[in-house]
């Protein structure tokens, strides 16, 4: 049911995030915190508990969205994993979004592997129908014994497999790796088995971000009691190459390291980008190319 009344903004509780690639989209919040929420390193969603808004808030949001958002051609729906809302609800929001917003060409979200594994191939395919065009799917790590370290709650079968479920139903997949998530311990293996996954899942983006720890976390306080070393800013670009290194995806798939926590941006186009990206670490390594200042760096 639509009414003229339109709120004095967006309802946004606690803190919300969202991929770079989305800083111009409309963010449209569905739902509030991560219903995983238990892995070591996240803070994000620690001051809320996972639950979905009301209809009446998001159709008021739809309505701001109506009034003050006609050029923006995408929409976010955040928080944490909207995907894992139930199907009809899910169906509904989407529906919604193209009625009061026929201009967005283009809906985003994130996902885990867990959500994706609650949905039926015809059900993936009919977020596709209904608009969602990226998933932004997060691995972290293509290490076995990592992953359960961090409590991810998958293993790298499952994510592989739950990945290309959303390749295959039609959405892009962009994936977020973690550089710097097993310490100096795991520094080299965790990047040779991250790229050794991303290779087989074959995304058309995979986003790397530096670990940042954080007091808040089950990571922060490991790294408060000495038992978690974070690799020093040489160890993460040797990780960043070894990762990259082993990474070979599809012509035209992209790899970047363009977020504010990474001390080298970089942006690589496969295939003929990656040499280029691998020079250009080897030159920062060497010192010939300077690195973004710690006190630049930011979630």
């Amino acid at each position: 049911m639509d009414c003229d009344v339109i709120p004095d903004g967006m309802d946004y509780q606690g803190v919300v995030i969202r991929p770079p690639s989305e800083a111009g989209s409309i963010l449209l919040q569905a739902t509030l915190g991560c219903s995983h929420n238990k892995c070591t390193f996240c803070g994000t969603y620690k001051d809320k508990r996972f639950r979905l808004k009301d209809q009446d808030t998001i159709l008021a949001d739809l309505r701001f969205a109506r009034q003050y958002s006609r050029r923006q051609r995408r929409l976010f729906i955040m928080d944490g994993d909207a995907l894992v809302m139930p199907h009809d609800k899910l169906v509904w929001l989407l529906q919604e979004i193209k009625e009061y917003l026929p201009w967005v060409t283009r809906v985003g979200l994130y996902a885990n592997a867990k959500s994706v594994r609650l949905k039926t191939d015809e059900q993936l395919r009919q977020y596709v129908e209904l608009g969602v065009g990226i998933a932004y799917y997060g691995v972290e790590t293509g290490h076995r014994q990592l992953l359960k370290k961090i409590k991810k709650g998958s293993t790298p079968e499952t994510l592989i497999a739950q990945g290309k479920r959303l390749k295959q139903a039609g959405m892009k997949l962009s994936v977020t790796v973690l550089l710097g998530i097993g310490g100096r311990a795991f520094s080299e293996p965790h990047a040779r088995a991250t790229g050794e996954l991303l290779s087989a899942l074959d995304p058309e983006y995979v986003g790397a971000l530096t670990l940042m720890v954080l007091d808040n976390t089950e990571l922060g306080q490991d790294y408060l009691a000495g038992r978690f070393e974070p690799p020093g800013t040489r160890e993460l670009l040797l990780e960043l190459r070894q990762m990259l290194a082993a990474t070979d995806l599809a012509p035209g798939h992209m790899f970047f390291s363009n977020h504010a926590s990474n001390y080298l941006p970089i942006k690589v186009v496969y295939p003929q980008g990656r040499a280029e990206a691998l020079r250009l670490i080897d030159q920062a390594l060497s010192g010939e190319v300077g690195l973004r200042p710690e006190w630049m760096r930011a979630l």
